[in-house]
């Protein structure tokens, strides 16, 4: 705690401290806020969130797989759907990810009857539907089948306890190694089963064996989970199966060529296995008792051996009581997230943004995925991780909630991706399954080590490397994976569009696509690179300046749109504008082939958070921009009724699906995320204050429907976060933008043991920021440096009122990487 703190302060801080550690704050955590779109009871247009048992940033997220019900409208992502029958509870998930399914692997299925017309080898015959309302909580969920069997479950890092609850008659799990979450019938991103292998251990009381698959929305190479399973009673009777593979891989034809799959059970022996493109394999335990029962299941998981998913059973999950696993989850959700946030609990606090506050902590600690210790590919001494689902959502302002949040993790994080390149000489930008994939657009990777090495996370992080890496990014053109998604470069790692980038400076129309939105983000790219250049490699630092600097040659000054001049626009490799009636309105589908990806010109016209001086200058001054960002933040809706983006509509091959209801302003997506704090680049705070709560309050609730689409690996619930800190981050810079706080006094425990307490008086009475004092000291400035208050704690003190004033004095937020040309 800084010196300049109060003893008073400090002594009143320490006893708040020392009462919240008895509180469970997984008491304000709505696990199904996002669960929902705007059609009640579906899952279209909502968070796309897993809701199951998990730990911070666990491998193993235990939950339910559901069917979809109407393919153009599915969201099984997740595996849970509020309308979907269930198909299994299987052991992986991803969270707020939109594309082709990814995982929902290593699977139990109970079930009451297996007899015609069930098919245990076709899903469809057996799925169940739910009764009632499913029940969840952190580290806790439960829901009721229509055959009867009550399921609850819970989740360790790499391993996850069921408890079925059997009424009267037949009782049977299946394990159906060859379960996979589908994609739909049309996408080229689905996901397959490869092969596998199950054994039957302990007279039917254990199993063993793993699963190997391929695909999801990254496009990912085949990776293969092991699995070590057991039941606290042992079954009357275990079987081994095996049956043709009937689904249709992309490229090649279903080994049943079209027939009828059936099961052919395997009664002389406890083992059955598949090489590539064989037989599903699986087995069914059936209890002989026809009374009501209850039976539990311990399945661990690793990337490496069986034998190593069974040790994750034994150290993880030692009692075969439910509870103790999900008291188990909640000391650690309490002790290594929720409790490092503490606000007023009291008469006084608005509920609604205390459990908007603690669930949207819960949603960003879902992803990414510590697999340090289970990394199959190569052996190192680096921390190891996976599920970067992906680093252009997350680039922009998780990781740095992460830096200070969580820094021990985020410093693990950097040093795995950095040896994801030392191995596989690639930075990830889309990583899932052991693969990188897909590239929506920089090499964004750069960013996130630029973000963390400008604010000096150092410790263990071999800076060299991560240097050399980013070079990689920069000068290496990536191989040509050919995918069907962009068949012009690979979409796997890389700039794909570098070609350009080198010869020309900027991405060409005729050349490459997402000419737009790849020039404006390898333009911030190589600033990062300039960021890291400066303290590891200062003979390089200009260079990458100047090339940040690339944006600026798209920028059309003739363009004319809603009554402005000059845009980002469409430039052909001879040097020539596309001049054909271009429109920044349109972006022609904002897909993988179009201008821009996920947003139309207009917007990207906004996102150069390196070098808001010269974008400020080109849209003709200070008062000719805060109109034009009037017009971008408040009557988007012409943008949108035009021209829908693709997160507005089912696309099966995009990252985004999201619904649009209430086109009344910017709606918040990815290259959005810093545009309504832009005001504070033109002294005008008090507006960024009021835009970012009218979104913020339009689109964020405590309640089914509560992000505006898919929550992105939590990247929707940290930009709530930082709203409500009342401060944003501006990536691969050191500077944070002044907001305005949610909570009259908050506490948070940042770089470990350094506390920032953010205080606001006057709250009651409204939201504009009237003084702000950091560290006891008037602040003149509507920005601060991590240094001030972020790396060693500190206190931001907000007055606030009703009346919206123009409060700054001092100089504008720094543009760090301007450039002129």
């Amino acid at each position: 705690m800084r010196s300049l703190m109060s003893a008073r302060n400090v002594s009143l801080l320490s006893l708040t401290m020392g009462v919240a550690a008895a509180v469970d704050y997984s008491q304000y955590v709505n696990p199904f806020i996002g669960s929902e779109g705007p059609f009640p009871g579906q899952g279209y247009g909502g968070g796309d969130i897993f809701v199951g048992g998990a730990r911070p940033f666990g491998v193993a997220k235990v939950g339910i797989d559901t069917t979809a019900a109407n393919w153009s409208m599915a969201v099984l992502n997740g595996g849970w759907s509020p309308d979907g029958n269930v198909t299994a509870i299987t052991m992986m998930h991803e969270s707020g990810t939109g594309g082709a399914p990814k995982y929902g692997i290593i699977p139990q299925m109970p079930l009451t009857h297996i007899d015609p017309p069930v098919n245990i080898l076709d899903n469809l015959t057996y799925s169940q539907p739910r009764v009632g309302h499913d029940t969840a909580s952190v580290g806790y969920f439960k829901t009721q089948l229509q055959n009867g069997v009550q399921i609850e479950l819970s989740g360790s890092r790499h391993a996850g306890i069921i408890e079925y609850s059997f009424p009267a008659g037949d009782k049977h799990i299946l394990v159906d190694v060859s379960h996979y979450l589908p994609g739909s019938p049309n996408d080229p991103n689905s996901q397959f089963y490869v092969g596998g292998e199950i054994h039957i251990l302990d007279n039917g009381q254990a199993y063993s064996g793993y699963g190997t698959y391929i695909g999801g929305w990254n496009n990912g190479a085949p990776f293969t989970v092991y699995f070590y399973g057991e039941f606290d009673k042992a079954p009357g009777s275990a079987r081994v199966f095996k049956g043709p593979n009937t689904d249709p891989m992309r490229g090649y034809q279903g080994l049943a060529n079209g027939q009828s799959s059936f099961p052919v059970y395997g009664n002389l022996t406890n083992t059955a296995s598949s090489g590539p493109m064989n037989d599903r394999v699986g087995g069914i335990f059936s209890w002989n008792t026809h009374e009501e029962l209850s039976i539990s299941s311990r399945v661990g998981i690793s990337f490496i051996s069986s034998e190593k998913a069974h040790s994750y059973i034994r150290n993880e999950i030692p009692s075969w009581r439910l509870n103790d696993t999900v008291d188990a989850a909640l000391e650690e959700w309490n002790n290594d997230v929720f409790s490092k946030i503490q606000v007023p609990l009291d008469d006084t606090a608005n509920l609604t943004n205390v459990r908007l506050l603690y669930s949207s902590l819960y949603f960003i600690h879902l992803m990414p995925s510590d697999r340090t210790g289970e990394n199959p590919l190569w052996e190192s001494g680096e921390p190891s991780w996976d599920d970067f689902y992906t680093l252009w959502d997350i680039f922009r302002c998780t990781v740095s909630f992460y830096h200070i949040f969580q820094p021990v993790y985020y410093e693990s994080m950097i040093r795995g991706l950095i040896d994801i390149w030392r191995h596989q000489g690639f930075l990830p930008d889309g990583r899932s399954g052991n693969w990188n994939g897909l590239v929506q657009g920089g090499s964004n990777a750069d960013n996130v080590l630029a973000d963390a090495y400008v604010k000096g996370l150092r410790g263990a992080i071999n800076w060299t490397d991560g240097y050399a890496a980013m070079k990689t990014n920069a000068e290496v053109v990536p191989y040509n994976t050919h995918d069907p998604t962009d068949f012009t470069a690979s979409t796997k790692e890389g700039r794909g569009a570098l070609v350009d980038w080198l010869e020309l400076g900027y991405v060409s129309q005729d050349r490459s696509t997402r000419c737009i939105s790849r020039t404006v983000e390898y333009s911030l790219n190589d600033f990062a690179i300039s960021q890291v250049a400066a303290g590891e490699m200062s003979s390089d630092q200009e260079k990458h300046l100047r090339r940040s600097a690339g944006w600026q040659a798209i920028w059309n000054p003739d363009v004319e749109s809603l009554g402005f001049d000059g845009f980002l626009a469409p430039k052909f490799s001879n040097g020539s504008f596309n001049n054909s009636g271009y429109d920044p309105l349109y972006c022609y589908g904002c897909e993988w082939s179009d201008y821009t990806y996920e947003g139309v010109p207009w917007e990207y016209s906004f996102v150069i958070p390196h070098d808001m001086q010269t974008l400020v200058d080109l849209m003709g001054g200070s008062e000719t921009f805060e109109a034009r960002l009037d017009l971008m933040v408040r009557t988007i809706n012409l943008l949108h009724i035009i021209h829908p983006r693709p997160q507005w509509r089912r696309n099966n091959n995009s990252h985004e699906h999201r619904v649009l209801l209430s086109p009344t302003q910017i709606y918040i997506n990815e290259p959005d995320f810093a545009t309504p704090y832009l005001y504070n680049y033109i002294n005008k705070q008090y507006k960024s204050v009021q835009r970012t709560r009218e979104l913020a309050n339009q689109y964020f609730h405590d309640t089914p429907y509560g992000i505006p689409g898919n929550s992105d690996a939590g990247a929707m619930n940290t930009w709530l976060l930082w709203c409500m800190l009342g401060t944003y981050p501006i990536v691969t810079t050191d500077v944070y933008l002044l907001g305005s706080p949610w909570f009259n006094d908050l506490n948070m425990t940042i770089n470990g043991n350094n506390t920032l307490r953010i205080r606001a008086t006057g709250l009651e009475d409204g939201v504009y920021v009237q003084s702000v004092k950091i560290n006891g000291e008037k602040w003149t400035r509507n920005w601060f440096e991590h240094g001030d208050v972020m790396r060693t704690g500190g206190v931001i003190e907000f007055e606030l009122g009703s009346e919206p004033v123009v409060w700054e004095e001092g100089d504008v937020p720094p543009s760090p990487g301007h450039v002129e040309v």
